[in-house]
């Protein structure tokens, strides 16, 4: 979902650009195949995953033996403080 509309809002923006150059309006079909439609797909994604990979980093790192987040499983709060 979220690429489409990626998609539908970026072929949009394109054709309101195209029409103030006086050049027509491109269909869905030939804009799915212009490149910068794709670079700036790909720069979403790539940014998507190193927000992920962050997360899954600091997920590590917080969690290592005798970090002070790091507490048992089956330890109650009020053991921990936490």
């Amino acid at each position: 979902m979220n690429w489409g509309l990626h998609f539908y809002w970026s072929w949009q923006e394109h054709n309101i650009g195209q029409s103030l150059i006086g050049k027509p309006r491109e269909s869905m079909a030939a804009y799915l195949g212009q490149a910068n439609f794709w670079f700036e797909t790909f720069q979403n994604w790539q940014s998507e995953f190193l927000s992920v990979a962050a997360i899954v980093v600091l997920t590590i790192f917080l969690r290592e033996k005798g970090s002070p987040e790091s507490k048992p499983v089956d330890a109650p709060h009020l053991e921990t403080g936490k």
